[in-house]
């Protein structure tokens, strides 16, 4: 990503979900991005909560070591408590049928284990002077990635010299960009980067 931002004219606006949200960080860190906006990030090394849902959501990769190296499918009942709890069936089966695809287990081992080891891949500098503004956005009801782990970045994060704000939209899960909702994620988005 780094490469590719080189080749532009002048700083991207970087936006990112999920483990999105945590490489969006860390390109701020690295002052690459003009602004950032990280929506439901993936935990990085000093975000410390472990809520229970954010476990039971990531155990059908972490419940099993020899998935760090192979890609996993979720049932759709693990896709439907991980991503899509907070829309209608319907939409849920939609979104699974649409969307879901094997992905990577080392990404999720990285992040639960980036506490553990001081090399860790998942840091973000969050103190970088030449950050630019951020925003966290999170799901109200997201099991993946709950208020408790976008507050915890949001924390370290704040501790920045350039705006940093955190946004909780009601009534919202982790598919909060992919799936009919998705309006009330862009516009708090857009009108922070309007103010910034």
């Amino acid at each position: 990503m780094a490469e590719v931002i080189a080749g532009l004219d002048k700083k991207p606006v970087v936006i990112g979900h999920s483990f999105g949200g945590l490489l969006a960080q860390m390109i701020a860190g690295r002052g690459l991005a003009s602004a950032t906006v990280a929506i439901d990030p993936a935990p990085s090394r000093g975000v410390l909560p472990l809520p229970f849902s954010a476990l039971k959501a990531a155990f059908p990769v972490l419940g099993n070591p020899v998935n760090r190296g192979r890609t996993v499918t979720l049932t759709f009942e693990q896709f439907r408590f991980g991503f899509a709890n907070a829309v209608p069936e319907d939409e849920a089966h939609h979104l699974y049928e649409t969307f879901h695809t094997p992905a990577p287990g080392r990404p999720l081992f990285q992040a639960a284990t980036a506490n553990l080891y001081p090399r860790t891949v998942a840091k973000v500098d969050n103190k970088a002077p030449f950050r630019g503004p951020m925003l966290v956005i999170s799901g109200e009801q997201d099991n993946i990635v709950p208020w408790a782990l976008a507050n915890a970045a949001y924390k370290r994060q704040v501790k920045s010299s350039w705006p940093t704000e955190i946004v909780e939209i009601p009534g919202r899960g982790h598919s909060l960009v992919i799936d009919s909702g998705w309006r009330e994620v862009a516009d708090p988005a857009l009108e922070f980067l309007a103010r910034h």
